[in-house]
């Protein structure tokens, strides 16, 4: 595990717009994974460690894209029909023991390589496809009007010898796993997972299932923060509940610092004389509390606990999410040694109006609906408290509303942050 400096979130304070924030983290922040290599049957979703470069072309030879028939394109008459004799076959897998010559015709299926010329000579620059010829007898009749070079691929036309096909840093999906194949691959190098813990603090906090107390809540951002983690290709701990004591806290944080690569909370941060977690990572590290200008939410703390990054955010579960999304997921991510790419954002019309003040970018939780052949329509979902959990879960995303802008009015285009584009 590579320790983090203790002044690595360390900044100037005010209110911090969000791509200043993630600018400073991109600047000060470095990889603490290791390396591994893995079949490929376990890279799924892993994050490739180094650039992975073609040793050989795909596809390796000239092939058919379809069934059909290998013909010389300067064969075919360039009006009415071509009859051709009927030279042989080749099947995928397979190579014509001949090369093909001048005025006849192959019966040629798709993936099978094009046939050689003679002496040396280019081969067939041309495929029919079936479904477009006539079968007569020992002669297949072909229409006018093919183009050069249809239905043939080319050798390399997919990967090139030496091209860099893969970059460092890519979290590896479906058709990454497959390009390496096709190029002979058995195994990656990926980073090692991201190691965090997460915990709870609180004596009002409970366990779902257990007894609750009048005066008790359940504890849901634990889990929310565990999906979330989970869904970065995270290994989580969850350390349960810890109590409102700062010694337990201390403790609690020392322990998970020596074996994880980062530790992840939600409120008990702030100034307030039972909030403990903020006393408890000062005296064994630092806090650097960001102030953020972003709603929902309120400062984020950003420290280290013995070498170890810890992220701690707002209490309420709303923040929560918007909070990690745009900070603790682009931290964790550097931290993974995962490329951080900004989320692509879409234009939607908006069927709400809302007033915010200038200086600080705002999140509204909002539904979609579809128009056909239009731009889709985004509705404002119910209750815009930060503690309001059930709104997220009938949002399909976000409309960002810009640091200086003032708001949006009814049919105005606004930006739209789909969670399709950050939870994942």
């Amino acid at each position: 595990m590579v320790q983090l400096t203790d002044d690595c979130f360390a900044f100037d304070g005010g209110l911090i717009p969000v791509e200043t924030a993630l600018e400073r983290v991109q600047a000060r922040l470095a990889a603490v994974t290791g390396v591994e290599t893995v079949p490929l049957d376990a890279a799924l979703g892993r994050t490739l460690a180094e650039p992975v470069v073609a040793g050989m072309d795909v596809p390796p030879h000239d092939n058919s894209a379809v069934d059909g028939w290998a013909v010389y394109v300067d064969d075919i008459a360039g009006e009415g029909e071509t009859r051709l004799p009927v030279g042989g076959r080749v099947a995928a897998g397979e190579r014509l023991a001949r090369p093909q010559r001048r005025g006849e015709t192959i019966r040629i299926f798709t993936g099978a390589p094009m046939p050689a010329g003679p002496d040396g000579s280019p081969g067939p620059d041309t495929v029919f496809m079936q479904e477009d010829c006539r079968v007569d007898g020992e002669t297949v009749v072909f229409p006018a009007g093919i183009r050069r070079g249809a239905n043939r691929r080319f050798a390399g036309e997919d990967v090139k010898t030496g091209a860099t096909i893969l970059r460092a840093g890519r979290r590896l999906g479906p058709p990454d796993i497959g390009l390496a194949a096709s190029v002979g691959l058995t195994a990656l190098p990926v980073r090692t997972a991201l190691r965090v813990a997460v915990f709870s603090t609180g004596d009002e906090v409970r366990e779902p299932g257990d007894a609750r107390g009048p005066a008790a809540i359940y504890d849901s951002n634990r889990y929310t923060l565990k999906g979330l983690l989970r869904s970065l290709g995270c290994v989580v701990t969850d350390l349960g509940i810890l109590p409102d004591d700062r010694e337990a806290i201390r403790a609690a944080l020392v322990e998970a610092a020596a074996g994880h690569d980062a530790l992840i909370t939600s409120g008990g941060v702030s100034t307030g004389e039972e909030d403990h977690v903020r006393a408890a990572v000062e005296s064994e590290g630092r806090l650097d509390a960001w102030r953020l200008a972003i709603k929902p939410g309120r400062p984020v703390a950003l420290g280290v606990v013995r070498g170890t990054a810890f992220l701690g955010l707002p209490g309420n579960p709303v923040a929560v999410v918007v909070t990690f999304l745009h900070v603790a997921r682009p931290v964790l991510l550097t931290l993974a040694g995962t490329a951080v790419h900004a989320p692509q954002r879409f234009p939607v019309t908006a069927a709400f109006g809302y007033r915010k003040k200038p200086g600080r970018r705002e999140y509204v939780r909002v539904r979609l609906e579809p128009v056909p052949g239009g731009m889709p329509v985004a509705h404002r979902v119910g209750n815009e408290g930060a503690g309001i959990l059930s709104s997220l879960v009938a949002a399909d995303g976000l409309v960002e509303l810009a640091d200086d802008t003032l708001g949006v009015s009814e049919g105005d285009t606004a930006a739209y942050l789909p969670f399709s584009e950050v939870m994942r």
